[in-house]
């Protein structure tokens, strides 16, 4: 006999865990499409040239990758926004611009797992590309707080900050060669602490280029406002494009009433190479620990990859179940069970094309029905349907249809099957 058993990092769902993350991909989609943006899929299998060809950093140690039996090189998707970037490049005279996507699937890292971090693991991405303005910018900004706050995240704070403005601090100090190795260590700053993360800056760059960093990242201070912190790094590394594309993004928070959500820090770098401009992490204030739910920026070369015609972008993603994780421990996350709301008894091998017809005037009225398949004691379907989390019971019967409310096993009797659907859409 084969031992049953799944691969670490990997998981099963039964009914209730999985009903609860749907609950929870709806509210997402609904939130996304609120804002117009529409759907989209790609392979979970790419060529790894077109994978790690911009991945970079930790990431690319990660990858699942391998030789089919045609012999190419593949790899499982590590995120969505390298598979979209290609996306883009192979449809450009199918798509409109500027486009607004949304995509929802499984992605893959052979990273090591802890709380709300897997090896397979679903990311729900939303991009815009095609436009380079602080429109853009902001509106992805404004959708990660709205659909946070739509699924009952709690309080949130969405700290962001600009690569342009980082790289032309270094280059000032003259380390602007070795940005991509120092971005990856300030990226670490809130995992490794503030000494650990100089000491790794001074072995890349030296310890007078560290200490100038160090007193970079240093001048958001705490209670400082977004405006006074924006003043000082431009102190750091004088005004340019990125300091005023960070400005309009402020006015637009001050315009939409949302300014207390976002934080300006410039620690926040993000890890991957192809970001360039604005970057961001969200993190919830009642679970710091758990790191952050939903993270991009923005990647005006990523499609550069694949096309002469450079499309800008940005985007952002929130990772589902480290989401889910924190939901649960926050006490939000929708209930498990099942969406189905009755379960119509049999009685008769005989009556199943009845009970089915009954069923049908139900989903009519786009109420889910389970209809039990095999004559049974009333009493064992009762059990049945309330392990399923099913609500109610439909007792057809020659004096009417009887319904049951399992939780307080109250019966409402004598019901044509009009009535019938009118209550349990009345309870729905």
């Amino acid at each position: 006999m084969i031992e049953p058993k799944v691969l670490k990092g990997f998981r099963d769902f039964l009914p209730p865990q999985e009903s609860s993350r749907r609950r929870l991909v709806e509210k997402i989609e609904k939130s996304f499409r609120l804002f117009g943006f529409v759907p989209i899929d790609t392979p979970a299998l790419e060529y790894a040239d077109i994978l790690l060809g911009k991945g970079g950093g930790e990431t690319e140690k990660q990858v699942y990758r391998f030789s089919d039996h045609g012999g190419r090189d593949v790899a499982l998707r590590f995120d969505l926004t390298v598979p979209f970037a290609r996306f883009v490049a192979e449809h450009r005279s199918e798509i409109s611009f500027p486009f607004k996507r949304y995509h929802i699937a499984k992605v893959w890292r052979g990273e090591n797992t802890q709380r709300g971090r897997y090896r397979e693991f679903t990311q729900c991405d939303f991009d815009i590309v095609g436009s380079d303005c602080a429109a853009a910018d902001f509106e992805i900004l404004l959708m990660m707080r709205n659909t946070l706050k739509a699924i009952g995240a709690g309080e949130l704070s969405i700290r962001l900050s600009h690569r342009g403005l980082f790289n032309r601090f270094l280059e000032k100090i003259g380390v602007r060669d070795k940005s991509v190795e120092i971005l990856r260590r300030v990226d670490k700053l809130a995992k490794i602490g503030e000494d650990q993360t100089a000491a790794q800056i001074a072995q890349a760059a030296g310890s007078e280029s560290a200490r100038s960093i160090m007193e970079f990242l240093g001048s958001a201070k705490p209670g400082q406002t977004f405006e006074e912190t924006l003043a000082a790094l431009s102190g750091f590394a004088g005004k340019g494009p990125d300091t005023d594309r960070l400005a309009d993004i402020r006015t637009f928070m001050n315009d939409t009433g949302t300014a207390e959500t976002f934080i300006l820090d410039p620690a926040i770098t993000r890890g991957l190479d192809y970001y360039t401009g604005i970057v961001y992490e969200t993190f919830l204030k009642e679970l710091p620990g758990i790191g952050s739910v939903c993270s991009g920026g923005r990647y005006d070369n990523l499609t550069g990859l694949y096309s002469k015609e450079l499309l800008p972008g940005v985007g952002s993603s929130i990772g589902l179940d480290r989401l889910q994780a924190a939901l649960e421990e926050l006490g939000t996350a929708s209930a498990g069970g099942t969406w189905t709301r009755a379960a119509i008894v049999c009685q008769s091998a005989e009556e199943s094309g009845r009970l089915q017809a009954l069923a049908e005037i139900f989903r009519a009225e786009n109420i889910p029905c389970d209809v039990f398949l095999e004559p049974k004691k009333l009493s064992q379907q009762f059990v049945l349907a309330e392990k399923k989390g099913i609500a109610w019971a439909v007792i057809p019967g020659n004096g009417g249809i009887t319904v049951r409310n399992i939780a307080t096993r109250e019966n409402t009797e004598g019901l044509s099957a009009a009535q019938a659907a009118a209550l349990l859409k009345a309870a729905q």
